[in-house]
């Protein structure tokens, strides 16, 4: 493992964590920030904010994939 792989994994972990906090906080408090605006659920609608809501998550779990790829040497780059 290189140093790159190890900071590489260290900032796709923060960020994992950064966006698992704003993930969190969008489902507590029905409000998701969207670039400067903030959608709520009202707003959007139930479909929409259940959507973006869907694409964070995937967004969360592919920053943990990477995060643990590099930082854990599981081979998923090939």
């Amino acid at each position: 493992m290189s140093g790159e792989d190890i900071f590489v994994g260290i900032v796709a972990l923060l960020g994992a964590l950064a966006l698992a906090w704003r993930l969190f906080g969008a489902l507590r408090t029905g409000e998701v920030a969207l670039y400067r605006n903030r959608i709520s659920r009202n707003e959007a609608g139930p479909a929409k904010f259940n959507a973006l809501i869907g694409l964070n998550a995937l967004a969360l779990v592919a920053l943990l994939a990477i995060a643990a790829d590099l930082l854990l040497g599981l081979g998923l780059r090939g």
